[in-house]
């Protein structure tokens, strides 16, 4: 069975491939498909997002799709910037810009309110045996926001999430240690979970 990974992110081709790493399935990206487009991400729900990515996919390519939406809830505004995570303080902006921006609108805010949480919503479309069905699967990766950036690993928010269980930020977490507690580990080890059952093993 071929599943295309319907994302340009190397490093959620990284993390998506080890975490469904061990299933009878060839994953496929966009470097095997090079005409492969995504559409843009204009829902008001990552499920919207993940949904239409997928299905996108699915018809640019025939093969199943598997699509993630995730970005970062933070207490103090408001669960923002969620779904427009990636779009955060304006178009063109780094990773680290986008952190910056992030620090820079919470500066004077206490700990008590600098809670925060990744949020991965996942979708495969179709699901195996079906013409228009979706599996869907979700997690969470609870923290908060850091005082400053550390940590040089990872991608996106990680270098000021801070995991106050393990006293580091998720930029500063390994890959086996991210991928065994992050919100995108936590979808994809479900989503793991629901093909293995649809594909009888």
């Amino acid at each position: 069975m071929q599943i295309v990974l319907a994302t340009r992110n190397e490093g959620k081709i990284r993390e998506m491939k080890s975490i469904l790493s061990g299933l009878d399935v060839e994953f496929l990206d966009y470097r095997d498909l090079p005409s492969m487009e995504q559409p843009a991400e204009e829902g008001e729900t990552f499920l919207e997002n993940a949904l239409s990515k997928a299905k996108a996919v699915h018809a640019a390519t025939g093969l199943p799709a598997l699509a993630d939406d995730s970005g970062i809830e933070v207490d103090a505004l408001g669960g923002g910037p969620g779904v427009r995570s990636a779009r955060y303080g304006g178009e063109g902006l780094s990773d680290m810009e986008r952190s910056q921006r992030l620090l820079e609108e919470l500066d004077g805010v206490s700990d008590e309110r600098r809670g925060a949480r990744f949020r991965c919503v996942m979708v495969l479309y179709p699901a195996p045996g079906t013409a228009d069905e979706a599996l869907v699967t979700e997690g969470i990766f609870h923290g908060r926001i850091a005082r400053e950036p550390s940590g040089d690993n990872g991608f996106g928010y990680d270098p000021v999430f801070f995991v106050p269980e393990r006293g580091v930020t998720a930029a500063e977490m390994s890959d086996e240690e991210k991928n065994s507690t992050s919100h995108r580990y936590r979808a994809g080890v479900e989503m793991k979970y629901m093909l293995m059952k649809s594909l009888g093993r």
